[in-house]
């Protein structure tokens, strides 16, 4: 029987464990399930917490925070299982949203990872922001989502309920091949936190793999736990490690343009910014670039090795068009607004 290891980030979350914590347990029983807590260093009382309420949950102290991409590298080395379940610590579950996903990697062998669908934890008939029914890119690097374009959220009304392949599956629960994720070199830890998994899963589409959507399997995500919306980390975290993922993983042929493109894009939002005044948003942009090209060296270098493992070059998954310019100039605020059918 294969082993699921459901594998718990955490970084002083204390204050999540009460709420979030028993519907994991709840739903995830079996011989072959274990569920981990990898605390990142934590400097609350995290893992007494845990000894004391939930004593059959697994700790596996890590002593130092490592960030989220490092960290679940170096707490996935120490876990021997098939299958891992990467689980944000401010997500619950519903009965039944195990089966559906390992179902996905038993029908395909191709099949790398897996996302369940991300609903709202505060509001549950809409989806959240991080995840909802699947991730994409456009031809410039921007995400987004079924269910989510920039910072308009549908309403879940069964519009995304096919299971599909899609670009990216979301951190805040991922289903994936132990060993695929290992033969991939995990997640590039110079990412610290945010984009790390869609990075991730272009280098596993660019390999020959494939990430699929499950939508009967239903997961709620709180969002914004470490970092809020609109923290300037978070600014700089997405504006450099987007910069980081398109170097390292895009086709030669457009590799040149796209990155060009890209520097004018990140100028106008940082223009933009600067005119709403929002000085801390404007620096964290002119830092990324900055962080960005002190990295070049490195980024070279994977570029380099990542370019030898590429069998697919074109992904059906990723949006030919702006999505900026159909989100801003033409208003198209819905997924099924843009006639893009992956």
């Amino acid at each position: 029987m294969n082993k699921i290891a459901i594998v718990i980030l955490n970084w002083n979350g204390v204050k999540l464990f009460p709420d979030f914590l028993p519907s994991i347990i709840k739903h995830s029983q079996g011989e072959n399930i274990e569920i981990i807590v990898a605390d990142n260093g934590s400097t609350d009382n995290s893992l007494a917490y845990l000894k004391d309420n939930f004593p059959t949950v697994t700790q596996l102290d890590l002593k130092n925070n490592y960030g989220f991409a490092k960290g679940y590298n170096v707490a996935l080395e120490q876990i021997d299982a098939d299958y891992f379940v990467l689980v944000n610590s401010d997500v619950k579950v519903e009965k039944g949203w195990i089966e559906p996903c390992i179902k996905q990697f038993e029908k395909d062998e191709k099949v790398a990872a897996v996302q369940p669908k991300v609903l709202s934890s505060n509001e549950p008939e809409y989806f959240e922001y991080a995840g909802a029914a699947g991730g994409f890119i456009d031809k410039f690097g921007y995400p987004f989502c079924r269910g989510r374009i920039l910072n308009k959220v549908e309403k879940d009304e069964n519009q995304y309920d096919n299971s599909s392949e899609i670009f990216w599956a979301t951190g805040a629960c991922m289903f994936m091949r132990a060993q695929t994720f290992k033969n991939a070199g995990g997640l590039d830890s110079d990412f610290w936190a945010h984009m790390e998994e869609i990075d991730l899963c272009w280098r596993l589409k660019n390999q020959g793999h494939k990430i699929v959507y499950e939508p009967q399997s239903v997961v709620y995500h709180l969002g914004g736990g470490t970092l809020e919306y609109g923290n300037p980390k978070k600014v700089y975290l997405n504006f450099r490690n987007n910069l980081f993922m398109l170097y390292k993983n895009l086709p030669k042929k457009k590799f040149t343009r796209t990155l060009l493109a890209r520097m004018i894009l990140d100028g106008a939002a940082g223009v933009k910014f600067l005119l709403g005044m929002e000085f801390k948003a404007f620096g964290a942009v002119c830092g990324a670039h900055m962080g960005f090209y002190k990295n070049l060296g490195e980024l070279r270098k994977k570029r380099k090795a990542l370019l030898t493992k590429v069998i697919v070059n074109n992904h059906e998954q990723m949006f030919p068009k702006s999505i900026m310019r159909k989100f801003f100039l033409q208003k198209k605020h819905k997924f099924t607004d843009l006639n893009f059918y992956p």
